[in-house]
């Protein structure tokens, strides 16, 4: 039998505000444990929220950049569950009156993806499990976060990481998340059913949590494809259920039975008013708007004749393609840039563990040094070598400077070296009268070698062969 894979995702984006959505708590990452909280984070008695006007703001560019409709007047409900990172008992969350709907993200290939809701809402802590006790850190507790919820549309593992990769793509252009995953900043839970090929009704539902990476988005998306097929296909039923993934057995595991929005009790929060967005205020937002991704990958297409690898590349994270524009604002030719941006700045960066928005080289000592070589000041070679010398700081015409890097346009010096060098390689010299061209090749690297790099390749090849017809003569 041929099976249909369906799959919706709820994704968890925390934003990036200094302060906690419905207090002033620091939001800030990697503090001691239960050192960011107060009685409003936690829920004690009489303490009352304020809702925090900079995470609206957040998620309403996110919801415009997300073609979604906003909710002229949303509203704030109560989600009631006991868990223990949960102080209060329960969520403020939005149910009946979200943020925003009907939206959609169209993937790479064209392929459009229908997005239901987005809620605004507020974070619960973190458990840490050891292994003779649980510790929970709160806080966590009430730092924002916008609840983007998908159409079951997407149909596997490799289409829901593209998805998610677009997604953190603009929120990242739009300054709305840093969507770190590795720091819980962006999650995501997948709803996931199969049905037979050409069917249209849905299948039983699972729920995937604790999937910390978009490769493990991926597996366990097949896995649980598979899982569900193999029931389905023995005379079993699927059973809709919240399941975890395990990394290290690269399975699902069952946790407890789905469960159904009455389990939650719902109501509306009575210390929070209505949220009224006005038309002003998202006209103010799309004129804010940046410029995202995919329209400047398409810029650099049209307009400095980059091929698609590049455009995709220096776009894939905005403070990469900040750098390449300040880069190519300073005087450097893009196709250059981009080459340099790609080859060594990255190898740089991987090497030495930084996040692109960590680039300690500033635009203008690398355009700089792209000008050096430009000017045949410096040869590539030992252009790469001042560039690891001032990655970390430094004037690379100064370097060239001190370490007398500067390439050679001496004739005469060059000649005198290349005679020595064609005076010790008589055999090399005989190989080439004799026709073999490739013994020129063999002289000039010696002469370039004797020179220290330090001389134009074009013109040492060009004084080698004068020096080489003459042996003709």
């Amino acid at each position: 039998m041929n099976w249909d894979v369906v799959i919706g995702l709820e994704t968890h984006v925390e934003l990036s505000t200094q302060s906690k959505v419905f207090c002033g708590c620091s939001t800030a990452f990697g503090a001691p444990p239960n050192t960011l909280c107060c009685p409003v984070c936690l829920g004690l008695p009489g303490s009352l929220p304020v809702l925090n006007e900079q995470a609206v703001e957040l998620a309403l560019k996110a919801a415009l950049a997300l073609n979604c409709t906003v909710t002229p007047v949303s509203r704030f409900d109560r989600k009631n569950y006991f868990y223990p990172d949960l102080p209060k008992a329960y969520q403020i969350s939005q149910l009946y009156a979200p943020l925003a709907r009907d939206g959609h993200l169209d993937l790479p290939g064209g392929r459009r993806i229908r997005i239901s809701e987005m809620h605004l809402e507020e974070d619960a802590g973190k458990l840490h499990h050891h292994a003779d006790r649980t510790a929970v850190d709160y806080n966590r507790c009430g730092v924002p976060l916008v609840e983007i919820v998908t159409a079951p549309d997407l149909t596997g593992g490799e289409e829901a990481v593209a998805y998610l990769e677009q997604l953190r793509s603009i929120l990242q252009y739009l300054g709305v998340s840093d969507c770190r995953m590795e720091e819980g900043s962006l999650r995501c839970d997948v709803n996931l059913s199969v049905r037979l090929a050409g069917s249209s009704e849905l299948g039983t539902r699972t729920e995937l949590k604790n999937l910390g990476s978009l490769r493990a988005v991926r597996l366990a998306c097949e896995y649980e494809a598979q899982r569900q097929i193999a029931i389905l296909e023995s005379g079993g039923q699927v059973r809709c259920q919240t399941c975890r993934w395990d990394e290290e057995a690269r399975r699902t595991v069952p946790m407890r039975d789905k469960e159904q929005v009455g389990d939650y009790r719902y109501f509306p929060d009575p210390d929070l008013p209505p949220l009224a967005v006005g038309e002003e205020w998202l006209t103010h937002l799309r004129a804010e708007q940046p410029e995202l991704a995919h329209e400047k990958a398409a810029r650099y297409a049209r307009d400095w004749q980059l091929g698609e690898y590049d455009c995709a590349t220096l776009t894939s994270r905005r403070g990469l393609a900040e750098f390449f524009e300040q880069v190519v604002a300073l005087g450097a030719p893009p196709k250059q840039a981009a080459n340099w941006i790609m080859g060594q700045v990255l190898r740089r960066l991987s090497a030495d563990g930084l996040a692109v928005e960590e680039i300690p080289m500033s635009a203008r000592s690398l355009a700089d040094l792209i000008r050096l070589v430009e000017q045949g000041t410096v040869n590539r070679n030992t252009a790469v070598e001042v560039f690891d010398a001032v990655f970390t700081g430094g004037d690379p015409a100064e370097y060239v400077r001190t370490h007398r890097l500067e390439q050679s346009s001496d004739t005469e010096q060059i000649a005198s070296v290349a005679a020595d060098v064609l005076a010790q390689n008589h055999k090399s010299v005989e190989d080439w009268l004799s026709g073999k061209e490739k013994a020129a090749g063999f002289l000039v690297g010696q002469t370039m070698r004797a020179l220290g790099g330090k001389a134009p390749p074009a013109l040492v090849g060009d004084v080698v062969r004068q020096l080489l017809e003459r042996e003709r003569s």
